[in-house]
């Protein structure tokens, strides 16, 4: 089998779960014995362009000409079975579809994100969930409120280019949703249910999980939408030392707000960005990882990482954080409210379990909101040593790579075998 991975790298400056995850997956497909041709372009291309082609930029994620020339080359000389688009901007564009498809090649997407719909691709603006373009011709408000690069000229390309490309993305042969509520953000889309399937992302097996450490770890992107300023609100509702150690790892805007919350109290330890060794023994050294999550979070890498090391997760009842932890029956659509989406989630704890904490297969969801974080926190460290097995079990049951890989190339197989666009 012989498959096209067409991917616009982000800027290694901006680390990038989805550059990393598709380093993976090809990785993995190569080693299964799939024939991975890459089609990669990179943001950091951008500073070293000629002219002509920096002049070019604007039109690029509608139409993208060079890749597409490109493109036609490789599928002319090596006729793969399918193209398996990630990330198409700037660079690529979804054009590409439209040029597999000419070339008679099925094509397959992963969706890490809301772009179909939204400029930004979080569904996140000024603090607070925002789906304002939803259901709309063009995303007006995208370009009213600079979502896009804080730029009105850039957003206004943007919402162009989803307005342009809503029917080449409802040509996709098939949709690989990450979890089920990406599945139901394709379905409100249009996309009909025999082009989506839930695939998730996995993480290579670090080993049998060592015992529990202890505290808390939080790792991820210091921004407004992953919720680490909720989480100190949460955390300095307990006195200094009652829940162990929280750990904080990652970069960004916030870091300044997390340096300052190390300084203030002893049990607060800010650890920087980390390498993959660092990860590794950042999650084995703690008992429970948090994703504190603000806003519709796709699939946070972090938390297979933890099922992966036998740790259970904390997080937040937004996006696919319920699917990931096993709480995300029955689960309400990207479009539901915070209060709402943890409501659907909550419950499943039985009697024993704090009124608005929901108890899934491999951890904890709550509302995202200090409160409920604050009384799930002594929760999640009195229960972490009765969930670890579970949590390692479900990795090897939905995320591991032999799984995923598998289920890859099963979707991969099932859409050669199908006529050739014509």
């Amino acid at each position: 089998m012989k498959i096209v991975v067409a991917h616009n790298r982000y800027r290694e400056a901006q680390p990038s779960g989805e550059n990393t995850i598709v380093d993976s997956e090809i990785a993995q497909l190569t080693a299964a014995g799939v024939e991975v041709l890459p089609f990669i372009r990179s943001s950091d291309e951008i500073p070293s362009m000629s002219k002509s082609a920096k002049a070019l930029l604007p039109i690029s994620p509608i139409w993208a000409p060079r890749a597409q020339h490109d493109l036609s080359r490789l599928l002319t000389e090596h006729r793969p079975d399918v193209l398996h688009l990630h990330n198409p901007y700037p660079l690529i564009s979804p054009w590409v579809v439209r040029t597999a498809h000419r070339h008679g090649v099925p094509v397959v997407q992963t969706v890490h994100n809301y772009r179909q719909v939204c400029s930004s691709g979080i569904y996140f603006r000024d603090g607070v969930i925002c789906q304002d373009c939803k259901g709309r011709a063009l995303g007006v408000p995208a370009i009213k409120h600079r979502c896009y690069r804080d730029s009105a000229v850039q957003s206004a390309l943007m919402a162009t280019t989803l307005a342009v490309h809503r029917g080449t993305w409802r040509s996709v042969d098939r949709y690989i949703a990450l979890t089920s509520a990406i599945a139901d953000h394709l379905r409100d889309y249009g996309i009909p249910d025999e082009h989506i399937v839930v695939k998730p992302n996995s993480v290579p097996d670090p080993g049998r999980p060592v015992p529990l450490g202890d505290g808390f770890l939080y790792m991820a992107r210091l921004s407004p939408e992953k919720g680490v300023d909720l989480l100190l609100d949460a955390w300095r509702r307990h006195p200094v030392g009652a829940l162990g150690t929280l750990r904080i790892a990652g970069d960004g805007e916030l870091r300044p707000l997390v340096e300052a919350a190390a300084a203030e109290r002893s049990d607060v330890v800010y650890l920087g960005q980390l390498d993959r060794a660092g990860v590794r023994a950042a999650v084995e050294a703690s008992a429970v990882v948090i994703v504190a999550a603000m806003w519709h979070d796709v699939l946070p890498t972090v938390i297979i990482e933890a099922l992966a090391s036998g740790r259970p997760v904390l997080g937040t009842a937004l996006g696919g954080i319920p699917y990931l932890v096993g709480a995300d029956a029955p689960h309400e659509p990207a479009g539901t409210g915070p209060a709402e989406n943890a409501s659907a989630v909550a419950g499943g704890g039985g009697p024993a379990m704090p009124a608005g904490i929901g108890l899934g297969e491999a951890g904890w969801v709550v509302a995202p909101e200090p409160a409920a974080l604050a009384a799930a926190l002594p929760v999640a460290r009195a229960g972490a040593s009765g969930v670890t097995l579970a949590a390692r079990a479900r990795y090897e049951r939905i995320f591991h790579p032999d799984v995923v890989t598998k289920q890859l190339i099963d979707i991969y197989a099932g859409l050669a075998r199908t006529p050739n666009h014509v």
